[in-house]
Parts: C-alpha cells; structure tokens; sequence
C-alpha cells in the first residue's frame, strides 16, 4: 500500500502536537472568509474495511449506487462510517474527497487512509468553503453527499459541550479553533436575539422565557457550563413542559448548536455548491434529522426538478424552464424497523436524494 502525503502546511502544523490540524470556521469578525482548506491527500491503493454502520448506511448506497472509478464527495465526513461504505464501493481506481471542519475528523481519516483502496483527499473546513473551493478548481463528481448535524463523535466528547446530559463548558464549536462558543453567544446576545435563535433554530416554545431566565442568570455571572444552562431553561418553563416531550433542554441545546456553528447558512451555501459540482447523472443526497434542515433540502430538490412554471391556462410554454434533477424518492426514505431496533438516533433521520440531469434531454 502507498505511503500517505500529507499537505505540506498541514504537515508543518502538526509537528509539535502529535495530530490534528488548524483551520475553518468564518465567523466574519474572526476574517476567516477566505479560510484556508487544510487537506490530506492519499494516492490510491490497498486497504480494508472496518466495522461502523451509521444511519441510513444501507439506504444512502442505494441511491448513491457508487461505482469504481468514480469520484464521491462526503461532505459531513465525522466518524467516516459513510465514507467507508462508499469507498469500498469506489475501488483503486475511484476517488472519495472528504469534508469536514472538526480536528477529530481528521485522525478518523487517517484511519480510513490505511483500510481502503481508493484515492482519499481531506479537506478541514466548513462544507460550504470547501465545496466552494473545489469548485475554483474545475473538480467534478459523481457523488456528493451530507450527514446533516452533530456527529456521534462530537456527542460522546464531553468536553465539547454538545449534551445536555452530563456538566461540561459551554462550548458546542464544531471546530474549536473558532473564537465564537456558545458561552459566548449567552454572555454577548441581546435576550431578543437569543430568544429568535431558540424560536427558529430550535422551535422553542418557552424561547421568550428562556431568553429572560438566561438574561437574568447572566446578571448575576455568566453562564459557563451546561448544567448551568440546563438549571436555568428548567426554571424558566412551567412544570408540566419539564416532564414531556423529551429533555426540557433539548430544543434550546439544538438551537444554540445551529447559531454558534451557523449551520443552516452553510447549508444553503452548501447545497448549490454541491450541484455545481456533478457531473451529468450524479447523485446529491442528505440525511437530515430534524425539520429545519429537511425543508432546505427538500425545498432546493424539489426547486431543481421542477420544470415549467407557465400559468396552466396557457396553451404551450413560454417561460423555457426545464428541470435540472430527478427526484430519486419523492418523499424522504426513513429508517426500518431493524435499525430502529438497533439505533433509536435513526428515528428521526431522513434521506432525500436527486439525479442531475443533462441540458438537453
């Protein structure tokens, strides 16, 4: 099997601390719009596989139907159990780019780089920047793909603050080295602006009494830690909301996650990006897990594959719009009940997919 190569800078960032690389993250008062993409790039070679099944494994191969030589981009790479399903698919001579923004990811690549066959090239920067990127330099696929919202790895982080399950810093960066965290957003926001990141981000329904709880909460020192912030939102909700319907702090943890990380903006920077990107007959597909990303992604498919969009009493068209993809299933593929057995994350997962038609049918 070949030896790997690592990009020089990100070679020379990793020197004194044994892993992990440095970039991502925009945040426009941080200057980072023109973010630099760290990348690890392997030649092709041998490798083999390695046991992880994520959500809708099974279901993203069928509509992705990756073939050897191909080339496939995973654009939410985390713990890289669709990558390597995929990979397997794509053999010596296909190629898989992954993305992601979170250092961990990194080292779950490197793993991957030794076990499977096909040429591998990392990229650590919001899916968006890199798309983008890829774009700037003519790259074409045949794939491209997303696993919308946190990874297992973030989650079981504890020190990354993603759960409200157990006490740990107010941070939910999906990349660290971004100056902005969650306990910066509390201790900085208006209680007005918190309060519209916990209603459309989250679809709170106590965000007003939230926002108030954490303004005044913050009065008196500012939060810094989960469980501080999860005794505030329990306080601030009547009684009966705390004992249904879920952890009370779920949909506000959810919210804040979304605004640090400006989730939803790169989506929507994302998804056109990766269109651009395939070739004729490729396939773009997305697994989200709650609404907010879902509509996105079935409002940009659905936009894609309509056509005509005459008023209906006229009698031929005159507006020429032809539609640009097939929708691969017209509602969402959900789930078995096998897998909802074995993981019950899955049961609020949701694919969706589109083939990319030609200019001329």
């Amino acid at each position: 099997m070949p030896t790997a190569h690592l990009d020089p800078d990100l070679a020379a960032r990793r020197g004194g601390r044994g892993g992990g690389g440095d970039a991502r993250r925009r945040r426009a008062r941080a200057a980072r719009a023109e973010e630099r993409a760290l990348e690890f790039v392997r030649p092709a070679g041998e490798g083999g596989p390695r046991g992880h099944t994520p959500v809708l494994a099974h279901e993203l191969l069928d509509l992705l139907d990756p073939r050897p030589g191909q080339c496939a981009i995973d654009c939410t790479f985390g713990d890289g159990g669709h990558a390597r399903l995929v990979a397997e698919r794509l053999g010596s001579e296909g190629t898989l780019i992954a993305i992601d923004r979170d250092p961990e990811a990194l080292a779950r690549f490197e793993e991957l780089a030794g076990e499977v066959a096909c040429s591998l090239r990392f990229i650590r920067a919001g899916y968006a920047e890199a798309l983008e990127s890829l774009a700037a330099e003519g790259v074409r696929a045949d794939a491209a793909y997303f696993d919308l919202g946190m990874s297992s790895m973030q989650v079981d982080t504890r020190e990354r603050g993603f759960s409200y399950s157990y006490d740990a810093p107010l941070d939910m960066r999906m990349d660290p080295s971004q100056p902005f965290s969650a306990r910066e957003l509390l201790a900085e926001w208006e209680e007005r602006r918190i309060e519209h990141a916990l209603r459309e981000y989250g679809e709170e329904r106590y965000a007003r009494q939230i926002a108030r709880a954490i303004g005044r909460r913050r009065e008196r020192a500012p939060l810094q830690t989960t469980h501080e912030l999860v005794e505030t939102i329990s306080a601030a909700i009547p009684a009966p909301a705390r004992f249904g319907g879920g952890h009370p702090a779920k949909r506000t943890f959810q919210a804040l996650r979304i605004a640090v990380n400006e989730e939803l903006e790169q989506l929507d920077r994302a998804l056109p990006a990766a269109w651009g990107l395939l070739r004729e007959g490729g396939v773009l597909a997305a697994i989200s897990f709650h609404s907010l990303e879902d509509r996105r992604v079935k409002r940009f498919l659905v936009g894609l594959a309509r056509g005509c969009v005459c008023p209906p009493e006229l009698p031929v068209c005159v507006c020429g719009r032809e539609a640009e993809a097939a929708l691969i299933s017209r509602r969402g593929v959900v789930a078995g009940a096998p897998e909802l057995e074995r993981n019950p994350r899955a049961g609020s997962a949701r694919l969706r997919g589109a083939r990319k038609l030609g200019a001329q049918r």
